[in-house]
């Protein structure tokens, strides 16, 4: 028997059955369309190539710092110059640190001596400022016509600019009154009027100066001061000084200068016998070179006085330690000094105006050292050979009434001064400071005159200053000198006693804006000449208060 189907047959039905369901699928149109993903591959970008930053570390400066300092030295003075005589030693200053910026002090004193001091500042300190300072003293002597007064008001200010500048100026007044009470003998009577030597200065000054280097390494600053002098006598002078100071910096350790300064003085005596022109002025080019522990100037200062041509030398050399704990100094150095009738009143106001002028040459040859041992303890000291031409000096005038009341002023052509000075400093802060200087001149090669007339050989100075507590300060003064030559009657000369004189102050605050004060003068009671024939007052005294104004900026 056959099979119902064979292999071909069932072949053949398989292939209409797929071919009615593939048709059956395709047109059925109720079902969803969707695509069923069932890898699991997850698409991973590649990692790009990165360039690595690595920094390289600098490398270890193991230098120390080059820092340079232009600070002028307060030390080594030259002490030849004579000292000015005041008849009452009186300097009431406050010791204390002041929180108020204006302020009243007044006083009265043993020889009836009206003290009046006042300060008052304005503006922010800091871009623009302005200060006016006032004062007034006055006493009368025990000796007939041994009284003085001083009378001196002074304009201050100054201006920031944003260009970089800065201008500085100030306008003054000054009067002093004394007279001539050193006539000898004592018993002689004279009118006050024929006595009285009154002196008035009326002083102006401008100046501008960059802050900051400019951008080609200049620092620059002109000034210009005018001062208006004249006595009882109605002698008058002016004195114009013109000084244009350029600098400019070459380098980290160069630096070129080129000073120019004119001097004009013009004298009207008051006898109207004409005019008189003083005038002098110099060119002061130099090259610097600084270092940490080397400071070298080297340069010339050609000058013109009265149009006759004096060449001076200008090198200067300060070598040191690293650390400026010690540093050696050494210099050769000249100049010209104006003798004008403002300067040689300010040194003796008792004199004659003098019927010639002649400046003073002045060359110095020295050499020394400064220091400083810890926080507190500094010294200096220096000896120096100086050659002066043409120094004024002062002699009793003996040849007109011969009580020598006045002071002839006379001509050294040529000064020798072999000068030793010194100086000690212990100061700890603002509560304690000490200060004392040597100075010894010794005057040689004189062709003019004998002696050296009013010059002081030695002279010693110290002051002391010390906060007590808080609110008490003490301050101290000493001052000695050796006495001076001076030329008698007869024609042989003299030689004035030595002076020692002690000035103590006391200073307390009672509230926040009122102090009380107190200055003792003369302590020993040593009535000494600095000059022959005028003592000074013997031990005197003066009190009072000193009110604050509540300004603070």
């Amino acid at each position: 028997m056959k099979p119902l189907f064979n292999r071909t047959g069932l072949l053949a039905l398989l292939v209409v059955l797929a071919g009615q369901v593939l048709y059956a699928q395709k047109n059925d149109t109720t079902r969803k369309r969707s695509v069923d993903i069932t890898s699991a591959f997850k698409p991973v970008l590649r990692e790009s190539a990165k360039i690595n930053f690595n920094a390289t570390p600098p490398a270890a400066d193991t230098t120390r710092p080059r820092l340079q300092y232009d600070i002028p030295s307060p030390n080594l003075l030259f002490a030849y110059q004579p000292g000015s005589l005041k008849p009452l030693a009186l300097q009431v200053d406050s010791v204390g640190k002041w929180d108020n910026s204006s302020y009243i002090k007044a006083g009265f004193g043993s020889l009836k001596t009206p003290y009046i001091q006042a300060g008052f500042s304005f503006g922010d300190g800091n871009t623009a400022g302005a200060n006016i300072y006032a004062k007034h003293v006055s006493s009368q002597g025990k000796r007939e016509f041994q009284d003085f007064t001083t009378t001196q008001v002074k304009l201050s200010g100054f201006y920031k600019t944003v260009q970089n500048m800065e201008w500085d100026a100030s306008l003054g007044m000054k009067a002093d009154k004394t007279y001539k009470y050193g006539f000898q003998p004592e018993s002689l009577s004279y009118p006050g009027d024929s006595l009285k030597q009154n002196f008035q200065t009326i002083s102006g000054r401008v100046n501008v100066h960059n802050i900051n280097k400019t951008a080609f390494g200049l620092n620059y600053s002109p000034e210009i001061r005018i001062d208006v002098f004249s006595d009882n006598l109605k002698n008058n002078e002016s004195n114009t000084v013109i000084d244009l100071p350029l600098e400019k910096t070459i380098g980290q350790d160069f630096a070129v200068k080129l000073g120019l300064t004119f001097d004009l003085t013009r004298l009207s005596p008051k006898d109207k016998s004409g005019a008189v022109n003083n005038t002098m002025y110099y060119i002061a080019p130099s090259v610097l070179y600084k270092k940490s522990n080397l400071n070298l100037q080297v340069g010339i200062r050609p000058s013109w006085d009265n149009k006759v041509f004096k060449m001076f030398p200008n090198i200067l050399a300060d070598v040191g330690t690293e650390d400026q704990r010690f540093t050696f100094q050494i210099g050769w150095t000249g100049y010209l000094r104006k003798t004008s009738y403002e300067y040689l009143a300010s040194q003796n106001p008792w004199l004659w105006l003098p019927s010639s002028w002649l400046n003073t040459k002045i060359e110095e040859r020295f050499a020394g050292f400064k220091g400083s041992v810890g926080d507190h303890f500094s010294y200096s000291a220096k000896v120096a050979f100086n050659k002066i031409n043409d120094q004024p000096l002062f002699i009793n005038d003996t040849s007109a009434t011969g009580d020598g009341k006045s002071f002839r002023v006379v001509n050294e052509r040529q000064l020798n001064v072999l000068n030793f000075g010194g100086e000690l400093g212990y100061n700890v802060e603002e509560k304690f400071s000490l200060v004392t200087g040597l100075h010894f001149n010794q005057y040689t090669g004189l062709e003019d005159n004998k002696k050296a007339w009013g010059l002081l050989p030695l002279e010693l100075n110290a002051a002391l200053r010390l906060q007590v507590i808080k609110d008490l300060w003490l301050k101290g003064d000493l001052f000695a000198w050796s006495g001076t030559q001076y030329l008698k009657k007869d024609g042989s000369n003299g030689k004035l006693d030595g002076a020692f004189d002690l000035n103590a102050g006391l200073e307390f605050k009672i509230t926040k804006n009122l102090n009380l004060w107190t200055q003792f003068n003369n302590i020993f009671n040593k009535e000494y000449q600095r000059w022959n024939q005028y003592p000074v007052y013997g031990f005197n005294f003066t009190a009072g208060i000193v009110f604050s104004f509540a300004q603070k900026n």
